[in-house]
């Protein structure tokens, strides 16, 4: 469907650069003199990750579209080339601004407050027999020195691994070079002490924790891994490697086994960035850059650490309460707070749909009901979609105990859950030991719906039980991600599933569903058509108002729409936390648009969808972002919010969010993004703040 818009680079922004500046809002979290002191160093860690496994998956597709010559250009108008120098230059300025940040900030800070990441010089003798001690007894026996010269072949560096280049003179003064790997199973922060003692500032007790990094831990005894030898030179250096995972799933017998041998084969990817710290000479990086098959310009000087995700170790290990946001325990709603033992939850659905927003209200309602449903005598199945699940998941455990309890278990595992592949094989066999029935998803889409269903058998027939959500059925991540879930029994919908699982599970080709948006069945089909309409309303001089929430916004075809909805006079009020490529603001195309993006101390991850339609206002939930991925190569579940007072809640919430100016920050026509402030004799309005009031979530 044309809509007579042309996206050109002024009104797309590239999408590897608008996720880089995701980023740069990430570390502006780390910036944040309002966040404490261990939450900003915890923002550092994350962005650290975050960039990690941006080189990992995003720069290594372009860097592949780059060797096979693909000249493809998208509305942005770069080249995959371009896209590379383009990167670069954006990703070296924000590990600038992540180092003078830890240097310049959080380092001085940390040691204001009794958290000392201290050189081995700066160590008290006691300190230095302790990590001494440390290094003898743990760390050398790990260690491995591998020489490099004509008998001695370059060795494997390791995706993520963190590595120390040693140069090395013989008692003939003859230059020798060799490779440490720092042992990624032990913890990057070595603790050189810890103990109570005074504040000097505040005059009263405290705790204090001394640390120093590994790899210089292991620098400073490298004579020991060389007796005999002078050691003139060490070099730390890290190595990032292509990680997307790319299935032949036509030509696999067995995608269990194929997801097992390719997650072998990740570690061993082309190299698609090395980290150093700014010293290494030139002709060490030229060694390096030889050996290891990369280019100059995948060469990142970035300073130390070289691994930033490691910071995290601090903030894990730290017990100063007062250096972290407050605790927070989630709610649970009316309905289910007063659950009596020998009341089951299904008695409570009956009642109407129960609205849960992660994380301010438990996900244990979640757990609850899989648990019930593997104990009660009266249900006959369960039928699941698992995408991330996380490690010791009761979730899985109830499935498993339903199976043991007799019950039919038919288990969607997605084995293509980047990152998360391992741990999902490992669930995906432990439930097939155990007698569930276990598929691996469709040929060529990953299965990214958060569904469950239990078929409970009751006097006036067979009911079915729904769980749907917007994110996954992690019970950990549920209490730092913001979600939202629905548990209903509600028919037409409980229809829908049915049919869901059975595409899922056989062969179906059913192409419409009764309240459901399947991608990739209807999905893409009915928000053009919602768009339109509201489009429509708005030309025949109708209210028309679009309010979309999600994670990214990527596909050209509904920026195109829009555009088209904006120059029609449709308000657009648009939350994406992280990749948007549609551009506000921009005469002719966007004026009636707006784009903020909302970062605090919970992951913004839920997806909702509202449409005025002339006061007849409709509003959708789900698993889907509007990205080409979502709505063409995954298969997403969107459904609707019905009943009046979660639909009401939903609107205030989306309010709410639209006048944040605490957490938001508002695109600008250039892609940049500004912090709102409040205005002059008006209150702070933080929205995270505002949920976990239970006031303000009367579910």
């Amino acid at each position: 469907m044309s809509t007579g818009i042309v996206l050109t680079p002024r009104v797309y922004i590239n999408r590897e650069l608008s996720l880089l500046e995701f980023q740069r809002r990430v570390l502006e979290e780390a910036a944040n003199p309002n966040n404490p002191l261990l939450e900003r160093l915890k923002f550092l860690s994350i962005f650290g990750s975050n960039m990690d496994e941006f080189f990992m998956v995003r720069v290594s597709g372009i860097r592949e579209q780059v060797e096979l010559q693909v000249l493809d250009v998208m509305p942005d108008g770069l080249t995959p080339r371009e896209q590379l120098i383009a990167i670069r230059k954006r990703a070296l300025e924000l590990y600038r601004i992540a180092q003078r940040l830890y240097r310049k900030e959080l380092l001085p800070a940390l040691n204001e407050n009794g958290i000392h990441i201290l050189d081995y010089a700066k160590l008290t003798e006691a300190q230095q027999r302790r990590v001494d001690d440390y290094f003898f007894n743990v760390v050398f026996p790990i260690l491995t020195p591998l020489a490099v010269d004509p008998g001695h072949p370059f060795p494997h560096i390791s995706n993520l691994s963190t590595n120390l280049a040693v140069v090395i003179h013989d008692h003939k003064g003859r230059e020798k070079f060799a490779r440490v790997k720092v042992p990624n199973s032990l913890p990057p922060l070595v603790a050189a002490s810890r103990h109570a003692g005074k504040s000097a500032h505040l005059g009263k007790s405290s705790r204090h924790y001394y640390y120093i990094w590994l790899d210089q831990l292991i620098a400073v005894h490298l004579n020991q891994l060389f007796p005999g030898l002078e050691v003139v030179e060490v070099h730390p250096f890290r190595v990032i490697r292509d990680a997307d995972i790319e299935i032949q799933e036509l030509e696999a017998d067995d995608l269990l086994e194929t997801m097992k041998e390719s997650l072998l084969s990740r570690k061993f990817g082309s190299v698609v960035m090395m980290a150093i710290d700014g010293e290494m000479p030139k002709h060490i990086r030229e060694l390096l850059i030889e050996n290891l098959e990369c280019k100059p310009m995948d060469v990142y000087s970035i300073g130390q650490p070289l691994a930033l995700s490691a910071l995290r170790q601090i903030y894990e290990e730290v017990e100063l309460a007062e250096l972290k946001f407050p605790p927070y325990k989630p709610h649970l709603p009316k309905r289910l707070a007063n659950l009596q033992p020998n009341t089951l939850i299904f008695e409570r659905i009956r009642e109407g749909n129960i609205l849960l927003h992660h994380p301010y209200d438990s996900f244990l309602p979640v757990i609850e009901l899989l648990q019930a449903a593997a104990r009660d005598a009266q249900v006959l199945a369960i039928k699941q979609t698992l995408y991330r699940v996380g490690k010791n998941s009761p979730v899985v455990e109830a499935l498993i105990e339903a199976v043991q309890n007799g019950k039919q278990v038919a288990v969607l595992v997605e084995l293509k859950a980047r990152f998360d592949e391992e741990s999902n094989i490992e669930w995906a066999q432990r439930l097939e030991q155990a007698g569930a029935h276990v598929v691996y998803g469709l040929v060529g889409l990953k299965t990214h719906c958060k569904v469950a269903m239990v078929i409970r058998k009751e006097r006036d027939g067979i009911r079915r039980y729904l769980h749907l959500a917007t994110g996954n059925y992690n019970a950990v991540t549920a209490q730092i991600y913001e979600d939202l879930g629905l548990l209903t029994c509600d028919e037409q919908m409980g229809i829908d599933a049915t049919d869901l699982f059975n595409y899922l599970t056989g062969y179906s080709t059913k192409q419409e569903y009764l309240k459901f948006w399947v991608s990739p069945v209807n999905m893409r089909r009915k928000f053009e058509e919602l768009i339109l309409r509201e489009t429509q309303h708005a030309l025949n001089g109708k209210k028309a108002h679009l309010i979309f929430k999600m994670n990214s916004l990527a596909d050209p075809h509904i920026v195109q729409l829009l555009y088209q909805a904006s120059q029609a006079g449709v308000k657009v009020d648009l939350i994406v936390r992280g990749i948007c490529t549609l551009v506000p603001g921009v005469r002719g195309y966007s004026e009636n648009i707006r784009v903020i993006s909302i970062l605090g101390r919970f992951l913004e991850h839920s997806r909702i969808y509202y449409f005025r339609n002339d006061g007849k206002e409709e509003i959708y939930i789900g698993s889907a972002d509007l990205m080409t991925r979502n709505l063409d190569h995954r298969v997403e579940v969107i459904f609707p919010i019905e009943e009046p007072r979660h639909h009401n809640y939903l609107r205030k919430v989306l309010e709410m969010y639209l006048a944040d100016n605490s957490c938001a920050r508002q695109m600008q026509d250039d892609g940049s993004y500004l912090s709102l402030k409040p205005p002059d004799n008006e209150g702070c309005l933080n929205i995270q703040e505002w949920l976990m009031d239970p006031a303000n979530r009367r579910l």
